[in-house]
């Protein structure tokens, strides 16, 4: 029996928890047509914040979901995990851009665009207006839930190659690559971010790190490895993070390089992370098993929310730090209190992916 690693876990609870400041902070980042639902105005701070979150959040998440599919193959057949994936990921998609998406295009229509009619007339316009799928200004958008979309794609793609990889070659193995061999692998990354690039996420690449987190970090032999090597590897993202965070936000440079150093800042930040949570984040008590459940949901019902709360909380004379403070913290309070009453309700638990081991 494979022993738990919870401090896979506690980073998967622990980067959902993290989108709450990120979100709240592209309000007040690039510019108006940077991306956003609504938009104040630059703020240095916070736009360096959101620059240098960006390149590793989600990354981060596809490899994570990568290791807990290696562990999930384990107990189940590939018909159970599909099944399992069809459940969690895209019945949730289908609901929350059904339900929860048109909540924040109508608050862009009204912030952008001086919207004036009935929110059930932005409901028809939602699915009629055509628009570049971010649905920043209104119009469809898949908005936050395409990480649930490509996830099951790539769930799917990922069990195809693992069916062909037991069958060809069995013995394959990753368990002698070196450090330096882990770090040059932000290479095949960087080559597989022009693959399938939809607005600026790229499935090729989600993929492979997708596959990285199965093959790769799912190894105890490599994650020990990123445990001893744990401070060179924060050396490596904090001074490549530094210099991409500057080169972007002050430089205002943008190029092929660039993307290349993005990428590399993202990788050492995942290696970074998998290596220091091994030390003092491997714990687990009612705290993390709560947010451990609470983390999908709350993926899935923080957006709307967070919109809502900053569409209101723009118009406060508190200051952009007032401001940010109070969209974090309400939309935080709120999005647990409504997934505390999602999580009674039967039908609402079925459609946002919670278990019946998170019901409780």
């Amino acid at each position: 029996m494979v022993e738990r690693k919870y401090y896979i876990d506690n980073l998967r609870w622990s980067a959902i928890l993290l989108l709450f400041p990120f979100h709240a902070a592209q309000i007040w980042s690039g510019g108006e047509y940077s991306g956003f639902y609504i938009w104040s105005h630059t703020n240095l701070v916070l736009y360096v914040f959101s620059t240098v979150v960006y390149p590793w959040y989600m990354t981060l998440l596809f490899t994570l979901a990568g290791i807990s599919c290696k562990y999930a193959l384990f107990k189940r057949t590939g018909r159970q995990f599909i099944l399992e994936r069809t459940k969690k990921l895209v019945i949730p998609f289908f609901f929350g851009v059904l339900v929860l998406v048109p909540i924040m295009t109508y608050i862009a229509e009204v912030f952008f665009n001086g919207y004036t009619g009935t929110y059930w007339q932005q409901y028809m316009l939602f699915f009629t207006k055509v628009t570049d799928l971010t649905g920043y200004h209104g119009g469809f958008t898949p908005a936050h839930l395409w990480f649930l979309f490509y996830l099951f794609v790539i769930s799917l793609a990922a069990l195809l190659v693992i069916s062909l990889q037991k069958k060809y070659l069995p013995k394959i193995q990753v368990r002698g690559v070196s450090y330096l061999t882990i770090i040059l692998l932000f290479v095949p990354e960087w080559l597989c971010q022009y693959v399938i690039n939809i607005g600026g996420k790229s499935l090729g690449q989600f993929m492979l790190l997708f596959l990285f987190g199965y093959y790769i970090f799912s190894e105890d032999g490599i994650l020990q490895k990123l445990k001893e090597y744990r401070f060179i590897s924060l050396t490596g993202c904090f001074v490549s993070g530094t210099l991409y965070g500057y080169l972007y936000c002050f430089v205002n440079l943008r190029n092929d390089w660039m993307t290349g150093l993005y990428i590399f800042f993202g990788w050492m930040g995942i290696l970074t992370l998998l290596g220091i949570a091994q030390s003092g984040f491997n714990i687990h008590n009612r705290f993390c098993e709560y947010l451990t459940c609470a983390s999908f949901p709350v993926y899935i019902l923080h957006m709307p929310v967070l919109v809502v709360v900053g569409f209101f909380s723009l118009k406060l004379p508190v200051g952009v730090a007032g401001q940010f403070s109070i969209i974090v913290l309400i939309s935080l309070a709120t999005t647990f209190m409504v997934y505390e009453i999602v999580k009674r309700i039967p039908v609402l638990r079925f459609f946002v992916g919670i278990t019946p081991a998170c019901s409780k």
